[in-house]
């Protein structure tokens, strides 16, 4: 059987997605616009996620005293040195939940950031119980004129891992507000963590048929990396048995394992996560880049004679809802 892909690639990647969609290299430009979290300023809880520390992930242009438009004009900038040929952009609000404000509140935000030259759409970054019915409405419309997409934090399709990493959301929750999204047409994301305490290789690889269930459209994956200054680096030297660390080659199988079962519909935005190693508190895979890290895995898929869904077996999706619990 041929793999459904073009030549170079074994799987739906993310930067093959944009050239065809938009013709050209779209780059997306972070910004932080001083978000907070539910279970970080007490509305459900303090503390964060146990694994969470943002400063880790956050480009040197992001600061949340400047404004969105001033971090935008920064970001593209920067951006401008390393990627000449990009013309198009996205703005990326990642540090912590982008939808947790009023929507009069987000509405400022979005567009201050949608008014910026060069600029065609949002990643907006989220959790599941940030949504409602009013923000969503309001992100069908922006949809309709810009690229928008809402990405998801499952992280893990196991309740009791949510609750040891103080997620304070369930896997039901993600289901309802992905489906719920995609429902009104609004592009789909989600994002998982590989190798949370208590998992085995084997609870981690069975979550790929539920997780291809869902109506998405991109998915990024993140191996776990024990971050300087969480809560996770203090459980992590106290409990160090609970976790299931991936070395790079272990990484590399497990991850096309994982891949070959995934619905190939999806784009896969990443395979893994970057950290910078002064703020790794376990042990780490060095220097090794994310685009390194897919041809690695691009390389050995070839050399396996595999693809992203060899095995997937299509099945009647869930039923969307918008129903919220």
């Amino acid at each position: 059987m041929d793999h459904p892909f073009d030549k170079q690639h074994r799987f739906n990647s993310y930067s093959e997605y944009f050239k065809k969609e938009f013709g050209q290299r779209v780059q997306k430009i972070t910004v932080d616009a001083g978000f907070s979290c539910p279970n970080r300023d007490g509305t459900l809880s303090r503390g964060g996620c146990t694994y969470c520390n943002n400063e880790a992930f956050n480009p040197s242009y992001c600061d949340p005293n400047k404004s969105v438009s001033q971090q935008v004009k920064e970001g593209i900038e920067f951006h401008k040195v390393r990627y000449r040929r990009a013309k198009q952009y996205l703005v990326y609000f990642q540090a912590y939940s982008n939808t947790h404000a009023p929507l009069s509140r987000l509405k400022e935000l979005y567009e201050q950031a949608l008014a910026q030259e060069g600029v065609i759409g949002l990643v907006i970054g989220t959790r599941p119980d940030c949504v409602d019915n009013e923000k969503l409405d309001y992100l069908k419309t922006l949809s309709e004129k810009h690229y928008i997409i809402v990405e998801y934090g499952i992280e893990s399709i196991y309740d009791e891992t949510l609750k040891r990493i103080n997620r304070k959301h369930s896997f039901e929750q993600s289901r309802i507000a992905i489906e719920n999204t995609a429902a009104l047409g609004i592009h789909t994301g989600a994002h998982m963590i590989f190798g949370l305490p208590g998992e085995s290789r084997k609870m981690m690889l069975d979550s790929v048929e539920i997780i291809s269930k869902l109506p998405l459209n991109t998915i990024k994956f993140h191996q776990l990396q024990i971050v300087t200054g969480t809560r996770m680096a203090h459980d992590y030297q106290q409990h160090p048995s609970d976790y299931e660390l991936f070395s790079f080659e272990e990484y590399v199988d497990f991850i096309i394992r994982y891949t070959e079962y995934l619905n190939p519909d999806f784009i896969i935005e990443r395979f893994a996560g970057e950290v910078p190693p002064r703020y790794l508190d376990g042990p780490g895979w060095g220097l090794i880049r994310n685009d390194q890290i897919n041809v690695r895995i691009a390389k050995e898929m070839e050399k396996r004679d595999t693809w992203q869904g060899k095995y997937f077996k299509k099945k009647r999706s869930l039923q969307n809802s918008r129903n919220w619990h």
